[in-house]
């Protein structure tokens, strides 16, 4: 049984850890709120710019087809893994390479035994995780948390869509986890490039009466970088608002998880030193029972 100092170094100790993961807590929840902000105002924009593309490819020529929908036979694969900077989030990233791991199993396991195949990082335990793993990273990011803004994404999305423009990867796919709950995080498989068309169907009517200039195909030609760029860039804030989720839950369960140990702990104080305190009574009134012999 361990004596009084053990348990009360481990106290000590405990509670200090509870400071920190409380701590840790609050901080992710402040971060928590401004990124599910963000979440809330972009997913309506995107779908929408989504939606009015979708509805004015219905509108084309049959064979008409744009640089960036243009299927290739995916010789050269580019995957774009979104993680975190930091741990102490759950499965947040463990989840990730998961899911990295089985789409080149299920999808590009001859393209990676050719080595045809790349992984871009983003955040620095994918970076770390995946070549633990034995997967090569050929390209990290892991500055673009520390100035998230719009313009630091979109230099990235340009470069991964002039990969794919110049016919340096035939497929891109992103791979991040997906915003639900602050509990709940969804991690996903995306296709971005090449883009993927709905099939013209000459039935289909559009909800809303565009009135296009100069014309459908100019429209389309103009707006689909600037949709590419801001697909990517809701990608990189969906995860961030899941991995301040993720970090706040598991910090929450941390922090619960160290009080119950202190419990636990404080109970083994109280028993221990009341042990040694009827130790000692025992030895006093034994050695008072010797001397009276």
């Amino acid at each position: 049984m361990p004596n009084l100092k053990d348990i009360r170094i481990r106290i000590n100790s405990v509670k200090t850890t509870r400071q920190v993961t409380s701590a840790m807590k609050m901080v992710s929840a402040a971060k928590f709120k401004k990124a599910q902000d963000d979440i809330s105002h972009i997913r309506p924009y995107v779908d929408r710019l989504a939606g009015i593309i979708f509805d004015l490819s219905q509108s084309l020529d049959e064979g008409v087809e744009f640089e960036w929908s243009s299927q290739r036979d995916p010789e050269k694969v580019l995957l774009v893994v979104v993680s975190s900077n930091r741990g102490l989030c759950g499965a947040f990233n463990s989840n990730v390479i998961k899911e990295t791991e089985k789409v080149i199993r299920t999808k590009f396991a001859q393209q990676f035994k050719q080595g045809t195949l790349d992984i871009f990082a983003i955040g620095k335990q994918a970076q770390k995780l995946l070549k633990s793993h034995g997967y090569p990273v050929t390209k990290d990011f892991n500055d673009l948390y520390s100035h998230l803004t719009f313009e630091a994404v979109k230099d990235i999305a340009k470069e991964v869509m002039d990969a794919f423009q110049n016919g340096t990867y035939d497929n891109i796919v992103l791979i991040y986890n997906e915003f639900k709950n602050a509990a709940v995080q969804i991690v996903r498989s995306y296709q971005f490039l090449p883009l993927q068309l709905p099939e013209i169907n000459e039935d289909y009517t559009s909800e809303v009466d565009y009135i296009i200039e100069p014309d459908n195909v100019s429209f389309i030609k103009k707006v689909i970088p600037n949709a590419l760029q801001t697909m990517f860039y809701r990608v990189i804030l969906e995860s961030m608002a899941s991995e301040h989720g993720a970090r706040m839950t598991s910090m929450h369960k941390a922090t619960d998880n160290a009080t119950e140990m202190l419990s636990d702990l404080q109970l083994a104080y109280n028993k221990a030193r009341q042990g040694a305190i009827t130790t000692e009574i025992l030895e006093i009134v034994g050695g008072a029972e010797a001397l009276k012999k």
